[in-house]
């Protein structure tokens, strides 16, 4: 059967990394949703945890159950559906709507809106939201914002940073003048952290960075980060393909010559996207995958018994016009994991 391999090493050099960068690694907020980008929820957050990571990121009150006794803090993004209180699961604030749905005394961090016109309140929306917090007794412990394009190269993370700075001001001043204690205040993504050089903010949400990848303008001075997720099949059979014969789905392979060539056991039913046989794609062994990928299986000029069909998803994420988040996350979270 197909399976995940989690490189242990890797996943500490790229923590440390960012450690370095931030300079502490309580600022570091590990982001786990959607199944850690398909890495495996609990295999990374129990990695992190060994790390002495204490804060992480989900997506809502499900994901944060099953990681709830591996952090102090979690943040839950999406979800307000938070039946009881708990002291570790802090929740999104994203609009005058989640204030009305929380229990009394759950932690919140307020969402500013600072310009991706997402989610989150508007600078002059912030009192009115403090004050509501207040009357349903909710307890307000973080305040952050989300950048639209921190990976690309324009003006537009300066001017999102100062919109934040101001709300940070705002809010600082707001809690002042109720006599509230001052929340924590974060704004920073993977590729928003390395476009600072000192980061003054007491969190930073770190995603695909941990894996390994900083999907960003070239022109910036990334760090050296190394890919975490490894995926490996196994042969199913080996057949000889004589000249001029096709393969796969559609012919789209023809062989220019006889080639002996195996099925391996992984297709786009476990989330591996599908290569319709346009684009050449080679495993890091530099095999090909012959044509179209199937639901369940793989051609490939291979005979080995087991063959790594990628280590590092950037020549596929090329291949499919995408970013590397996409071909990690929609890996089917049933494949098995293996953290070496």
């Amino acid at each position: 059967m197909a399976k995940i391999i989690i490189n242990k090493s890797h996943y500490f050099h790229n923590l440390q990394t960012i450690t370095n960068h931030i300079g502490d690694k309580n600022k570091i907020a590990v982001v786990l949703k959607d199944n850690a980008y398909g890495h495996g929820l609990l295999e990374i957050a129990k990695l992190a945890n060994e790390f002495g990571i204490k804060n992480a990121v989900v997506r809502n009150v499900e994901e944060a159950k099953k990681i709830e006794t591996l952090f102090e803090q979690i943040l839950i993004l999406a979800d307000s559906n938070l039946e009881s209180y708990s002291h570790t699961f802090h929740i999104a604030i994203n609009g005058f709507e989640d204030i009305k749905r929380l229990p009394e005394k759950t932690n919140v961090h307020l969402k500013v809106d600072t310009g991706m016109h997402r989610n989150g309140f508007l600078l002059e929306e912030l009192e009115e939201a403090i004050h509501g917090l207040l009357e349903k007794k909710l307890i307000l412990t973080g305040v952050f914002t989300h950048f639209r394009s921190a990976d690309e190269l324009s003006c537009e993370f300066f001017w999102q940073r100062s919109v934040f700075i101001q709300a940070k001001n705002l809010v600082e001043s707001i809690c002042e003048k109720l006599f509230l204690p001052i929340p924590k205040f974060h704004c920073a993504n993977s590729s928003a952290l390395f476009r600072f050089k000192n980061y003054n903010f007491d969190m930073a949400r770190i995603g695909i960075a941990q894996y390994g990848y900083l999907d960003t303008n070239p022109i910036f001075d990334n760090p050296e980060l190394k890919p975490v997720m490894s995926l490996w099949a196994n042969k199913i059979v080996t057949r000889e393909l004589k000249k001029n014969q096709k393969v796969g789905y559609s012919g789209k392979f023809v062989a220019d010559e006889n080639i002996k060539i195996s099925t391996y056991d992984v297709g786009y039913g476990d989330g591996f996207l599908r290569l319709n046989g346009d684009k050449q794609y080679y495993t890091p062994k530099g095999y090909r995958v012959l044509g179209k990928v199937s639901m369940d299986n793989i051609s490939v000029d291979s005979i080995e018994d087991e063959i790594c069909i990628f280590d590092d998803v950037k020549e596929l994420a090329k291949i499919h016009n995408t970013i590397s988040y996409e071909i990690t996350t929609t890996l089917n979270p049933n494949l098995p994991k293996e953290v070496r």
